[in-house]
């Protein structure tokens, strides 16, 4: 094979994988196989680009993405390391109207929004509106899952509710983590790269990453193998100004192994994965002592963060008459501890650390029938959880005494699930499905206050009783119940409803789809009289479940040769008894995260990705996103003014960015026994309110992404220099607003006023970071 054969498949293999649908470009099974030189002849034809593949739809047979009526954006294992994917929230400036954030608080927690459907919690018993799903299995809760990924086959980004197929906890989307497979023949590949901000003077340390994966089998046709290691050391990216020391440090540890056995028709796939990691607590910026455009920070804790966590899944597929039998069992055991300084000032204000234990296991058993005339997907699912969480604050400023507090629950559910096409004629088909839950929850909570210590999760919190400190002259509630225990259990049908209509290489589509959103427990009550009231008055210690019924419009176009292709889609989505957190500063516990039915709103979006080669070595891309979002009844005084009313319907939803955009190219510079991939990506996404009050939001940012990478003369052998944020613009993962700050605090609460009243904690996000990378593969 010529170099300039391995150039050309290198691009169709980054075109396939760019911006719109950038799943793996694939024939069917291919990717287990040593490939075959008529293989990658059509791997470099121009037809490649039609054969992009999808796995989220569960048929029998992984889907063309242009021929699957749903909005999905999904990257095969190329085009996430040109974009140079290090964890999943790299990805939020790739699609529209997505944001995969963390909310930096405690390191690793997801705080993900699609179509504005988010969380803006780390409250370990918060379910998501986003579902995360790695090699099949569903990741319980939000905790552990924003950290390093390498060895990456695919990531698919489904928008809009998938509770037929995925259940409850999708009503925003799904987020589909699929890592490396065995291969049938000898391969490895290794990584070593540097980044960091080595343009801005005054920031922190350097970021080193290795990683190695060998694959192969060990008996052949039968017996496979796949093993994986990656160290990353994080010198640090932030300057605390309150030492001068690097704020943001960091060490993880990964180990992965997997084995594929091959016994006629049943193939199984057990893998196996160790995650370790350490470091600093939050970067967190106060912005009544800096202004949010910068990233300067002064704390006197530096806090810590250390988590572990064992993920298994076995996967068994047997073809069984037409169809194929699927069963994916997996588990989960996690382990976290956290220390912050939550005041995010030079001085002891308010700190807290927490301790968080959860174990899962979950099995889904599918069967899925594809033929001429319909595809047919039936199946059941269970899922079983143990959350505890332990929470400590000390606030010397206003109270002398250490607050312990948190919860634990017991999460069961069971689902049973059909989905299917059925093509009237050859262009018309109609589109049903329909998923029946039962969830339950079983909970013991132990409110956050004053109290003598106590571990949830060791078993040693009250959760009935009187609390022995509410008579403590310090405190300003008298004779308080030291928690509760409750139990409730949640029955619901999710349906969908569609239609398609096919005509040469485009299509449309129509759908209604209703999911839900799970009720539950609030694990961080720091207002005990306050939320019993609440309760006395509903009748019910929790919060109830969410409903969101989307409607949606949808095109696909692609030209016959693949130059050109073109999504859109147009959606309408009524949510009722919205699910908020309502946070606010507090005078006697710092912050109050109370979690209420809200509202009922609805949120209108469009959306459109597409891409256009102009040459064999050229090609550009373009996504946009519009929502408009307004409340159309409301259940709670969420501005804070103690009346239920206009200035309540005129507050914008939180995490609902009105416009997101990017546009970016790739292209490919052939050097005869070499050649240079030069990638380049720019996405806007417009500020949104971070608080249901607006106080905390979060501001737009541009951000800019480049990679040229130099394919050497040495087969399997490149070199990378890369930037990340090159615009330097400022995130934060969170905008809690606190009693605690500084000279920039104006004292009034306004909404999207640039400086708080009083102060905030802002978690920052890495600004401009230049790398460079070594990669080596066989």
């Amino acid at each position: 094979m010529t170099k300039r054969f391995t150039s050309q498949r290198t691009l169709a293999l980054l075109l396939s994988s760019c911006a719109l649908a950038p799943v793996a470009a694939h024939a069917q099974d291919a990717g287990d196989d040593t490939p075959t030189e008529e293989f990658e002849d059509q791997r470099s034809a121009i037809g490649s680009l039609n054969t992009i593949v999808v796995t989220g739809t569960k048929t029998q047979n992984a889907e063309d993405v242009q021929d699957v009526p749903l909005a999905v954006t999904a990257f095969n294992s190329q085009s996430l390391e040109a974009l140079k994917v290090r964890d999943v929230q790299s990805l939020t400036y790739s699609a529209p109207n997505v944001s995969l954030d963390q909310i930096g608080t405690s390191r690793g927690t997801a705080n993900f929004s699609i179509r504005g459907l988010g969380i803006n919690s780390s409250i370990p018993s918060i379910d998501p509106t986003v579902g995360v799903f790695v090699d099949g299995v569903y990741l319980g809760f939000n905790g552990g899952v924003v950290f390093d990924l390498f060895d990456l086959d695919s990531v698919e980004i489904l928008r809009g509710p998938q509770g037929v197929l995925f259940g409850r906890n999708v009503t925003g989307g799904a987020v589909l983590i699929n890592t490396g497979n065995p291969t049938e023949y000898l391969t490895g590949k290794f990584r070593a790269a540097v980044d960091g901000p080595f343009l801005d003077g005054g920031r922190g340390g350097a970021n080193y990453t290795i990683s190695g994966v060998v694959s192969g089998p060990l008996v052949e046709d039968t017996l496979l193998f796949k093993l994986g290691a990656y160290y990353n050391k994080d010198k640090g990216y932030f300057t605390n100004l309150f030492d001068g020391s690097n704020q943001g440090r960091a060490e993880t540890k990964i180990l992965r192994g997997a084995l594929e056995g091959r016994f006629g028709d049943l193939t199984l796939t057990g893998k196996l994965d160790y995650f370790e990691s350490d470091g600093d607590g939050p970067a967190g910026q106060n912005r009544g002592l800096f202004p949010r455009d910068t990233f300067k920070l002064s704390i006197d804790e530096r806090g810590n963060y250390d988590n572990k966590i064992w993920t298994g899944s076995l996967k068994a597929e047997l073809d069984i008459g037409p169809g194929t039998l699927t069963n994916i069992f997996g588990y989960r055991d996690y382990e976290a501890t956290t220390l912050g300084d939550i005041d995010s000032l030079p001085i002891f204000g308010f700190h807290s650390n927490t301790e968080t234990a959860q174990d899962q296991i979950s099995n889904e058993l599918r069967y899925a029938v594809s033929t001429d005339a319909f595809d047919l997907t039936v199946g059941a699912f269970y899922f079983d959880q143990s959350i505890a969480y332990t929470e400590v604050r000390d606030l010397p400023p206003l109270s002398p005494l250490t607050f312990y507090g948190g919860g634990s629950q017991d999460h069961q559910v069971l689902g049973l699930f059909a989905s299917g096409q059925y093509h009237l004629t050859d262009a018309l088909s109609v589109i049903a499905g329909i998923r029946w839950s039962r969830e339950k929850k079983d909970a013991g909570v132990t409110y956050v206050r004053p109290r003598p210590e106590c571990s949830v999760v060791g078993g040693t919190c009250p959760t009935s009783g009187l609390n022995p400190f509410s008579q403590d002259p310090f405190n300003f509630f008298a004779a308080e119940n030291n928690g509760f225990e409750d139990k409730h259990s949640w029955k619901n049908w999710s349906p969908k409803l569609g239609l398609q209509y096919e005509f040469g290489r485009g299509q449309v589509y129509a759908s209604w789809t209703r999911g839900y959103r799970s009720g539950g427990y609030n694990f961080r009550i720091t207002s005990p009289t306050a939320f019993e009231a609440v309760a006395l008055a509903n009748g019910e210690f929790f919060f109830d479940e969410e409903k969101v019924d989307n409607y949606e419009i949808g095109s696909k176009f692609q030209t016959d040769d693949g130059s050109f292709t073109l999504n859109l889609a147009a959606y309408y989505t009524d949510i009722a008894n919205m699910q908020r957190e309502v946070n606010q500063s507090s005078a006697t516990s710092g912050v109050v995260q109370s979690i209420f039915n809200t509202a009922d709103a609805h949120i209108i979006g469009f959306e459109a990705e597409s891409r256009m080669r102009v040459s064999d070595s050229l090609l550009f891309t373009a996504n946009i996103g519009i929502i408009d979002d307004s409340y159309d009844k409301l259940l709670f005084d969420i501005s804070g003014d103690g009346m239920i009313d206009d200035a309540d319907k005129a507050l914008r939803l939180p995490r609902v960015p009105e416009v997101t955009f990017g546009f970016g190219f790739i292209h490919e510079w052939d050097l005869g026994s070499s050649d240079i991939v030069t990638r380049a990506n720019f996405q806007y996404r417009d500020k949104f309110a971070y608080t249901d009050n607006n106080f905390g939001w979060i501001q737009d940012i541009s951000n800019l992404d480049v990679n040229v990478t130099w394919n050497t003369p040495l087969d399997g052998l490149a070199f990378s220099l890369y930037g990340k944020n090159l615009l330097d613009g400022v995130q934060a993962g969170g905008d809690s607003q606190l009693p605690f700050g500084g000279p920039l605090g104006n004292g009034v609460n306004r909404p999207f006023d640039f400086y708080p009243a009083a102060g905030t904690l802002s978690p920052l996000s890495k600004g401009r970071q230049l790398g460079v990378e070594a990669t080596f593969e066989f």
